[in-house]
């Protein structure tokens, strides 16, 4: 390629909403993995990235903070239009980001031209700037992807077509898969995965170069484009049919993997979306991909044996659930006198806490209550899938804008200390939160060794029976899916060794910021860090950083296992 444009100068709103909302992320989301940043294009290199988009204005701040500042100063996103021009903090965001304004047919069927808007986005691209797009066309909160809308494919050819003459021109094309594991959960984990970059030329892809910029768009080459798009962004996240077919294979996975298998975020979720390939075949849903489905010899046994386990796994979860123990504590069931020590340790360690977080919790008090406020409120008024995309966002603005004012209000109120007050108040939090987690945790494991201290020890061991078995079919089933049949060894090899051996050979790149810190942090604080096997059996320690083991955890009282009901719900 040729020179590069000279490089922009991101604003300084643009800047400083990154920064602020770059830290409202870490505090709202307990990990937000980044695998693959090197397929990112330096500043200068025109750039169309494209995304999911099933968690509203937060897809965007997830973007616009994932993408290093060394890489690119500043990303240009688009909004619907109707969100443009209101007075409330949410449309002062998408203003002062740079967002260009989409016109939709659907909220006003007599003005949706956006010839003013693709020129904006073409002229952008033309100069050297990177813009996102959501090819879904709207924010929907729903297990699958919506079919993707043609505009992307539409404006790279647009692009291309205007620069035909210039044999140097190159638009890079990155898709991005942005999957949460409980979207508007307080400390659940994120993982944003970009996918190999497509390389689009005059030279290199004649098809999408049409013979005017007023002839209309190469109909077949469009559609392939979009379909190759759709194609990735779904490889890369939990793409099923039905929510109930993402808790059965979380619930499959958790058994595969169980607790204590060391393994990354990235990894995890392609256990998950293997699962979902699996059961999404059998029950109207995804197809598997090549190479990944099952090996089954005969179709109509093999669907019998899928539906069943399907069935079997879901009134598993559902006994778990009314029961309120997890699938660990079955798996490793241990005596009643244990149980009766663990509770008595535990309890101990809740009451050590207890003190150490109450006075920081008061500052917490306020947030929680805002946050938690709107977002009901939010979920209240009207349909899941066309609402609960909205509720994070509601959560991280209101949460930051209390939050706030409890750092205001603490730095003035002890006025000559108000210059110390300015970092000790955040970190006072932050470590709060931190030691809440366990808190959280801790009570979570006394109350459902408690339950299971009450039970029967004849329904604990049918229990242990019903999932010893249910473990059988389910780890048959993920070999036939082409997992690994040791996950507990493979997940902490070498990423060098994973080569050659299978869908996880290439999913080493994810690094989490908080995660390297902590690493470090852990080292000057004795908490070991070591992740051979020999390591794995370790307990790993942080005091600034909670260290998960299951990545299910939210900060909750209770184990996150549900999602909305639906139309295809598994009777």
């Amino acid at each position: 390629m040729g020179s590069v444009p000279n490089v922009k100068l991101a604003p300084w709103t643009y800047m400083l909403i990154r920064m602020l909302f770059k830290f409202v992320l870490k505090v709202f989301y307990s990990s937000i993995v980044i695998e693959n940043e090197n397929f990112i294009p330096g500043n200068g290199r025109p750039t169309i990235i494209c995304a999911n988009h099933g968690n509203s204005l937060t897809d965007a701040l997830m973007l616009i903070t994932s993408v290093s500042s060394k890489k690119r100063n500043y990303l240009r996103m688009t909004a619907k239009a109707t969100l443009f021009g209101k007075r409330t903090f949410s449309s002062w965001l998408i203003e002062n980001v740079g967002s260009v304004p989409i016109k939709r047919r659907q909220d006003n069927p007599e003005d949706s031209d956006n010839t003013i808007a693709m020129n904006s986005l073409t002229q952008a691209l033309e100069e050297g700037d990177v813009i996102c797009l959501f090819p879904e066309g709207m924010s929907k909160f729903q297990s699958k992807l919506s079919p993707l809308k043609s505009g992307v494919a539409r404006i790279a050819s647009d692009v291309l077509t205007r620069n035909a003459a210039n044999p140097d021109f190159e638009l890079t094309l990155l898709t991005c898969s942005i999957t949460y594991v409980h979207p508007q959960r307080f400390r659940s984990d994120v993982l944003v995965t970009f996918h190999p970059p497509l390389h689009l030329r005059p030279s290199t892809h004649p098809s999408l170069v049409r013979d005017s910029p007023t002839s209309p768009p190469p109909f077949d080459s469009i559609q392939s484009l979009t379909r190759l798009i759709q194609t990735q962004i779904s490889s890369g996240t939990i793409d099923a049919p039905s929510w109930e077919i993402v808790r059965i294979s979380k619930t499959a996975a958790r058994m595969y993997s169980p607790l204590g298998t060391r393994m990354s975020l990235g990894d995890w979720i392609r256990v998950v979306r293997t699962f979902v390939g699996g059961f999404a075949q059998e029950s109207g849903g995804l197809v598997v991909e090549p190479g990944q489905g099952p090996a089954g010899t005969d179709p109509d046994r093999d669907r019998i044996e899928i539906l069943a386990l399907i069935r079997d796994l879901k009134a598993y979860q559902d006994n778990l659930v009314k029961l309120g123990v997890k699938d660990d504590r079955v798996r490793r069931l241990v005596s009643r006198p244990t149980m009766a020590k663990r509770i008595l340790f535990r309890t101990m360690w809740l009451c050590i806490l207890l003190p150490i977080t109450l006075p920081g919790l008061t500052l917490w008090l306020s947030v929680f209550a805002t946050a938690s406020y709107f977002g009901e409120k939010m979920k209240k008024s009207g349909p899941a899938q066309d609402v609960w995309d909205e509720i994070a966002q509601q959560k991280l603005i209101y949460g930051l804008l209390s939050g706030g004012l409890v750092w205001l209000i603490c730095a003035v109120s002890l006025l000559p200390f108000s210059l110390l007050m300015f970092p000790v108040v955040p970190l006072w939090m932050w470590m709060t939160l931190r030691w809440f987690e366990d808190l959280v945790s801790t009570f979570r494991a006394i109350k459902a060794l408690s339950i299971m201290l009450m039970m029967p020890p004849k329904t604990l061991a049918e229990m242990q029976e019903k999932r010893e078995e249910l473990h059988e079919r389910v780890h048959a089933f993920a070999l036939r899916l082409g997992l690994p049949d040791d996950p507990e060894d493979f997940f902490v090899m070498d990423p060098n060794v994973r080569k050659g051996k299978g869908i996880f050979e290439s999913s080493t790149d994810g690094e989490d910021d908080g995660e390297t810190r902590t690493s470090a942090w852990g080292s000057w604080f004795g908490g070991p860090q070591d992740r051979s096997q020999k390591g794995r059996a370790r307990l790993y320690f942080s005091i600034v950083r909670r260290r998960k083991r299951d990545w299910n955890e939210t900060l909750k009282w209770y184990d996150m296992t549900e999602f909305p009901e639906d139309a295809t719900k598994i009777e």
